[in-house]
């Protein structure tokens, strides 16, 4: 979009969107498929959309496709209140509002290329991150090793199975998947995600390292990758969850001099080693 375009767009007004296709990923999750109404949407890996449903809200929703699809893009959405509740209710068909997309601070695309690229996510942590997965992988000879560490709390929490088993089939792609508990239905690692750090082949002390999951798992992958001596400015944290009005007013994701939502959602990690409750 060119910048006079960009000065005539009302931030606070959204946009119309179609939902082309839905899919209840588990219990919790819904996959939409939107595409916009007036024509093209732009965006990078790690920005967001302010997602409204007339008469009830909105909520800030990580986009989760890779900017080289073409058609549309992708939100996973997870059932936590009455916006989401209402998100869940629809349809292929039906219509939301869209302001957007927002965020400052994305993934490192370009300061990435040429390098292993480390991907560590945490059950729903690994919406935000598949946007740079998928487009490290559209992009493949631009980018070194590629390491995919995912741990979730249980196997019927899982989601983008066809996706998963993919990436697993993949030569390019070291994938690495655990559970917090084992059932009958899982024959895989189990364990948290840092049990799997120490199995990463990339050299950490020059990789791309990228964070994305609950509050609990921020410090304690910090401590293993400390371990393995990987430097702090390698590191990179999605703080998508501390997210609200998307614009700054709110002052909901206001850390110190830091706001979220437009100087992220991504940090590198050295910039944050100052500001803990950021974390």
């Amino acid at each position: 979009m060119c910048n006079c375009c960009a000065e005539k767009k009302d931030i606070y007004l959204p946009q119309p969107a179609t939902v082309e296709a839905v899919d209840l990923m588990n219990a919790t999750e819904l996959y939409l498929r939107l595409s916009m109404d007036n024509g093209g949407f732009d965006f990078l890996p790690g920005q967001f959309v302010e997602v409204s449903v007339a008469g009830i809200g909105e909520a800030p929703i990580t986009i989760s496709s890779s900017p080289t699809m073409k058609e549309g893009f992708e939100l996973v959405v997870r059932r936590i209140g009455n916006v989401t509740n209402a998100i869940h209710r629809l349809k292929a068909g039906g219509k939301v509002g869209i302001r957007g997309p927002f965020g400052g601070g994305m993934y490192p695309v370009e300061e990435s290329k040429g390098r292993d690229v480390v991907f560590i996510c945490g059950g729903i942590g690994l919406v935000p991150q598949r946007s740079f997965i998928n487009y490290v992988l559209d992009n493949r000879d631009d980018y070194g090793e590629v390491t995919i560490l995912l741990g979730t709390r249980c196997s019927t929490e899982r989601f983008f199975h066809s996706e998963l088993k993919a990436w697993d089939k993949r030569t390019d792609v070291h994938f690495l998947e655990t559970v917090d508990r084992a059932d009958d239905c899982w024959q895989g690692n189990v364990g948290v995600v840092t049990t799997l750090i120490p199995k990463i082949e990339s050299e950490l002390a020059s990789a791309t390292i990228l964070v994305c999951g609950p509050p609990i798992m921020y410090k304690f992958v910090l401590m293993a990758l400390k371990e393995e001596e990987a430097p702090d400015e390698n590191i990179y944290l999605n703080l998508e969850r501390k997210m609200k009005c998307g614009v700054g007013k709110c002052g909901h994701c206001q850390a110190n001099d830091i706001y979220v939502c437009m100087d992220g959602p991504v940090f590198r990690y050295s910039d944050l080693r100052n500001v803990p409750e950021a974390i």
